[in-house]
């Protein structure tokens, strides 16, 4: 592989032909630190078929309904509810490939972390060079063919990101030979005031101390097709919960700590590269949401705005741990409503001890307070380069209240708390007020429906993005058929996230239908 400096890089002809094809639109800007609460990031997702939520006055002269009732509650249920766009996630693998997990039998280590009932949706993240080793096609690895067979069986979603950079791979390059051979590098500069063990880490690794020119012309129509082809096998798949992002630097997380330099010429070409690159995954992943990382930027690569365009578009966002700048957790607990957030945070690699407490929290109880005190709505189940389903089962049993509070309510946990009835000039309406009881907003935009008995509908709508908020009651009208009776009509709910639909089970204590719909029934207690 080739290693040159900028200078000499820039004489060459193929950084004029980089610089001529980048350098046909602008850099965007910094975009800099702000609060996060009431930015004006846009209006969220379209709302098709909005539902008029109110107010809905009972008296005159303001009256909006000329009787009404209530007819039926609903409680908050005290199990895991899982849905699409929210749950713990089981890493599969991370930051050193199969290396991570810790266990004589690869094959059966992954069956028993996918089948581990604690989490309800799964994590991967190859390198390039393990999914595209060659040029026109993708090659899966076993493990991952593996992984992607278990999850359909499991019925369980996998989240996943391809490192260009892998800093803990030390058996190979994370890019493919294809790449190496044809895209000069640039060597990195250790910062000598860095002496931590991570840092050195970085240091000794040999992969770990180059960067590609990210825009080259060879490069960027590389990355175009990996795109494409992994849009091709994924964009709107049932099996993938999200993708992350692709950024700069060590496991794509958007920096290459603790080197000084990055392989660009300048800020400006970082950041109109990377906005380039991020264009054509939103391009090509229409119907799957991106997950962007929160990192600042430590590199000086355009991170700032690439996050910005991400929230924009209604895709998502994540951070690669708890106890960060508090730059990240201002962004992350205050983000739009509709915006979900991944947070990654290793538990310990090996067997708590259930006395090592500081004032009586465990190390787990303290990240997982803090995954939800910024609304999450995904958090890691992953021992930090030591995974290991037995690992994670003797972290729960250890400490198993934390545990389970965080998954009985990561997310949204949405409910028809209260239903309304009301008659007008013959026709049946009913007010519905759903409840949040989760930590986040939705998603998205919450879908709700009204059947019949045999399943027709005769109403459907949906709620203003990101409603209703945790903690919150967001209320909608139906009017329904001449005629109709409320008793025995069913109540349903989906998320809808980009153009998709997918079915959200009610986390209400009364029984469901097999569908996850809610019939509708007198519950009150008499003499209320």
């Amino acid at each position: 592989m080739t290693s040159m400096h900028r200078r000499d890089f820039l004489k060459s002809s193929l950084a004029l032909a980089a610089a001529a094809e980048l350098g046909t639109s602008d850099a965007h800007g910094l975009v800099r630190a702000h609060n996060w609460d009431h930015y004006d990031f846009g209006s969220g997702p379209t709302v098709t078929d909005r539902l008029n939520q109110g107010p809905f006055p009972q008296y005159p002269p303001d009256a909006s309904i000329p009787t009404d009732e209530i007819v039926m509650t609903t409680t908050p249920s005290e199990d895991v509810v899982p849905n699409y766009g929210k749950g713990l996630v089981t890493y599969i693998t991370a930051d050193m490939g199969t290396d991570e997990i810790k266990s004589d039998n690869i094959p059966q280590a992954i069956e028993d972390l996918v089948r581990l009932p604690l989490g309800q949706q799964l994590y991967v993240r190859p390198t390039w060079r393990e999914i595209q080793p060659r040029a026109g096609r993708l090659e899966f690895p076993d493990y991952l063919k593996l992984v992607l067979d278990l999850a359909k069986r499991n019925n369980k979603r996998i989240g996943m990101r391809v490192q260009m950079s892998a800093p803990d791979y030390w058996h190979q390059p994370a890019l493919p030979d294809f790449i190496l051979d044809k895209v000069p590098t640039v060597d990195l500069v250790p910062d000598p005031k860095e002496a931590s063990a991570s840092a050195a880490r970085f240091m000794r690794n040999p992969y770990s101390r180059y960067q590609p020119r990210y825009d080259n012309p060879f490069f960027q129509q590389s990355f175009n097709e990996l795109i494409g082809l992994l849009a091709a096998e994924f964009n709107g798949s049932p099996e993938i919960e999200f993708i992350d992002t692709f950024l700069y630097g060590f496991w794509g997380e958007g920096h290459t700590w603790p080197f000084l330099n990055n392989p660009f010429p300048d800020y400006q070409t970082a950041e109109r590269t990377w906005m380039n690159m991020l264009e054509v995954q939103l391009e090509h992943f229409t119907k799957t949401p991106l997950m962007t990382n929160t990192q600042p930027d430590y590199s000086r690569v355009g991170n700032s705005e690439v996050l910005d365009r991400t929230v924009r578009t209604n895709n998502w966002m994540r951070s690669d741990t708890i106890f960060i700048e508090n730059e990240q957790i201002e962004a992350l607990s205050n983000r739009p409503s509709w915006i979900a957030v991944m947070i990654e945070q290793g538990v310990p690699g090996k067997p708590p001890d259930p006395q090592a407490l500081y004032e009586g929290v465990s190390a787990s109880d303290n990240i997982i307070t803090h995954v939800m005190d910024v609304g999450a709505n995904y958090w890691s189940l992953w021992n930090f380069h030591a995974i290991s389903a037995q690992n994670l089962v003797s972290c729960y049993h250890a400490f198993p209240t934390w545990f389970d509070r965080i998954n009985r309510r990561i997310g949204y946990r949405v409910r028809p708390s209260l239903i309304w009835s009301y008659e007008d000039e013959g026709y049946l309406g009913l007010i519905v007020g759903v409840a949040n009881d989760g930590i986040s907003g939705v998603p998205g935009v919450l879908r709700v429906t009204v059947e019949s008995e045999d399943g027709k509908m005769l109403k459907s709508g949906c709620l203003d993005p990101g409603y209703p908020l945790p903690g919150k009651v967001r209320q909608a009208q139906f009017v329904l058929p001449k005629g109709t009776k409320w008793q025995g009509l069913r109540i349903r709910a989906e998320i809808e996230v980009k153009g998709m639909r997918y079915p959200v089970r009610w986390a209400c204590q009364q029984k469901l239908n097999d569908d996850s719909s809610l019939t509708l029934r007198a519950n009150l207690h008499h003499g209320i």
